[in-house]
């Protein structure tokens, strides 16, 4: 089973946070991008874009699938990973690092407490049958 980063939060869509301050940058986990298989391209919002935790603020298309990608906290989009529109592999590749997409500067902290921590995390998808 994979070990998931312990600074990050996670939702049950399989988006990850790392917090800031009041600032969240948002990813889709490893275990995401292997269940997607090659992604081909990846819409995110403009700067200044308003998200809603729980809704959507982009799509993915991989080999496998197409998908909305889900905001795990409200806030204004600061922040877009451009390194995206050359590279989408970078996901596959780097999903905690150099793959990471949005910032969101978040309207209430407090969202963040109805995300998992990597342990949680980690049992939602065993719980979830794993990997394809």
């Amino acid at each position: 089973m994979a070990v998931f980063p312990e600074d990050l939060l996670y939702t049950r869509e399989h988006t990850w946070v790392r917090v800031d301050g009041n600032q969240a940058t948002i990813g889709i986990t490893d275990h995401a991008q292997e269940r997607l298989g090659e992604i081909l391209s990846i819409e995110l919002p403009a700067v200044d874009t308003y998200v809603e935790q729980d809704e959507s603020f982009g799509v993915i298309e991989s080999t496998k699938t197409t998908t909305e990608l889900i905001s795990p906290v409200s806030g204004e989009v600061v922040g877009v990973n451009d390194d995206l529109t050359d590279d989408v592999g970078i996901v596959n590749s780097d999903p905690y690092d150099t793959g990471w997409m949005i910032v969101v500067e978040m309207d209430d902290p407090s969202e963040l407490d109805n995300l998992l921590d990597a342990e949680g995390y980690e049992d939602f998808v065993e719980a979830d049958g794993g990997a394809d």
